[in-house]
């Protein structure tokens, strides 16, 4: 059964993620250690115990994430003998998860994914004024129906405004972003046309869309200087849903990233065209294999982010 390695994104984020890890194994402590110290913060203690409003801050939530998914992996790794090169076809991550699966397949190091994303998750705050842009959930509406409802909702009183597909989710679930007077007519635009569910989404910058730019820059100009090696598997990517190995392409796609799609349907649909057959969300949450299971039903599916789900794991390998 070839299986593939998934990384979740934010909003997977809870107080008291990693706690068990960090008590249990320490590989996993070293982990945190090694967050803590590279970002100068005690973000394992905010991870632990909250609060819940700090944690959520963009620019915490990104990098403890990764801490939490690599704590995993280190403990698979060093506990349980698991040997991602020959057990793992595939890996793939969610956005900031991209980041997780590449420093998994040992194409990133630990530091040098918390500072990416550190920065990452600062520079997005700061690429568009707090309340100028918005983000919203359409529910059960499929990709070509929301970028139809997007491009009527670009055109406002004042002109052409952004709005675009943030986040193919598949199942019906399509993430809109951009200028929020466009995201609201397109919030209004999909309950006309009987979308199941549209709803405005708490957050605090429209991500993965073209407002991104300057954190695009930003991220450019990081990821030149950042070593990144050839992963030990293939990453599939977000905004291209296709196999990448070379370091300097990877490169190119994660800035690409910033302000592109995360077509996480068509990613699942490269992992099960390529042979995957099992996936494993290693982290934080269990949002990617609830889609998982309306993405490729006929594939397993589990999450592996505590203790007993990493003993549970290695015991049907």
């Amino acid at each position: 059964m070839p299986i593939a390695f998934v990384f979740p994104g934010q909003g997977s984020q809870a107080p008291g993620m990693g706690r068990e890890l960090a008590q249990a194994f320490a590989p996993a402590r070293e982990v945190f250690e090694a967050v803590d110290e590279t970002l100068r913060q005690n973000l394992s203690r905010l991870m632990f115990e909250g609060p819940a409003e700090e944690l959520t801050l963009t620019a915490n939530a990104q990098p403890a994430l990764m801490a939490v998914s690599l704590a995993v992996m280190r403990v698979l790794e060093q506990e349980g003998g698991f040997d991602l090169k020959s057990q793992v076809a595939l890996v793939a991550g969610h956005s900031l998860g991209e980041y997780s699966a590449l420093a998994a397949a040992q194409s990133l190091d630990v530091p040098t994914a918390a500072r990416l994303l550190r920065l990452r998750g600062e520079a997005m705050q700061k690429a568009v004024p707090a309340g100028l842009g918005a983000m919203a959930a359409l529910l059960g509406a499929e990709m070509a129906q929301a970028q139809a409802i997007c491009e009527r909702a670009a055109e406002g009183p004042e002109g052409t405004e952004v709005v675009e597909a943030a986040n193919d989710n598949g199942g019906g679930q399509v993430v809109i972003s951009g200028h929020r007077g466009a995201v609201e007519r397109a919030v209004a635009l999909a309950k006309a046309e009987g979308i199941k569910r549209a709803m405005l989404l708490p957050v605090s910058a429209p991500f993965h869309s073209a407002l991104m730019a300057p954190a695009a820059d930003a991220m450019a100009e990081a990821l030149a200087l950042a070593e990144l090696r050839p992963p030990l598997v293939p990453v599939v990517a977000n905004v291209t849903a296709a196999k990448a190995t070379d370091p300097a392409e990877i490169r190119e796609l994660l800035v690409r990233q910033v302000t592109g799609t995360v077509r996480w349907r068509e990613c699942v649909g490269t992992m099960v065209e390529l042979g995957c057959d099992r996936f494993v969300e290693i982290g934080a949450g269990k949002v990617l294999t609830g889609l998982m299971r309306r993405l490729a039903p006929e594939a397993a599916a589990l999450s592996v982010g505590t203790p007993a789900e990493i003993e549970a794991f290695l015991k049907t390998l």
